[in-house]
């Protein structure tokens, strides 16, 4: 049998402190609450870099426009919401790029714990949950994406990924029917 894991990726105060959903957060908490509740193991995904940010080439339009000292570890934006703060125990895998997969040992973690099967929410949909559920597809684990633990600045290309884009690659769905279907 598959294992399942939640990954819950780039809920960083800096970043979730820009989604105008006040229901965000909490929808969130309660997907990891549900599937701590049923066994299923939950990593949570971060950037970050170092001070100076040396892994980032200025060639790199994203990261490159960073300010000095975003995301390191004295920057108060890069650490994990309060209201979705990982138990002790949980892994906390920091990535160097837009995937999860780039720059960490988020693979290693999942192929030792036998995971086949990841449940994607973060933010945002146009950055960190494509990219990841692309290299995700290409490693070949089955892929759940929770639309609704999704969220983007562009409501429009939000829209386009849940509904045209990500089905070619994963089940979309919700907070309440996943946990539901957890049983």
């Amino acid at each position: 049998m598959t294992t399942t894991a939640l990954l819950v990726m780039d809920v960083q105060n800096g970043i979730v402190a820009r989604v105008p959903d006040p229901g965000y957060v909490p929808r969130v908490a309660a997907a990891v609450r549900a599937a701590r509740a049923a066994g299923v193991p939950v990593l949570y995904v971060v950037i970050g870099f170092r001070a100076g940010h040396p892994e980032i080439s200025p060639r790199n339009k994203t990261f490159g426009a960073l300010p000095d000292g975003a995301y390191t570890p004295g920057d108060p934006g890069a650490a994990i919401h309060p209201d979705l703060a990982p138990r002790p125990g949980e892994p906390v895998v920091t990535k160097r790029r837009v995937s999860a997969f780039t720059g960490s040992d988020l693979e290693v973690l999942l192929r030792s714990r036998g995971v086949g099967h990841l449940v994607l929410a973060g933010l945002a949909t146009s950055g960190v949950v494509l990219s990841t559920l692309r290299q995700a597809a290409d490693l070949d684990f089955r892929l759940t994406v929770l639309a609704d633990g999704c969220g983007d600045a562009d409501p429009e290309l939000h829209r386009v990924l849940l509904e045209k884009v990500f089905p070619r690659q994963a089940e979309v769905t919700t907070i309440e029917a996943w946990t539901a279907s957890l049983g």
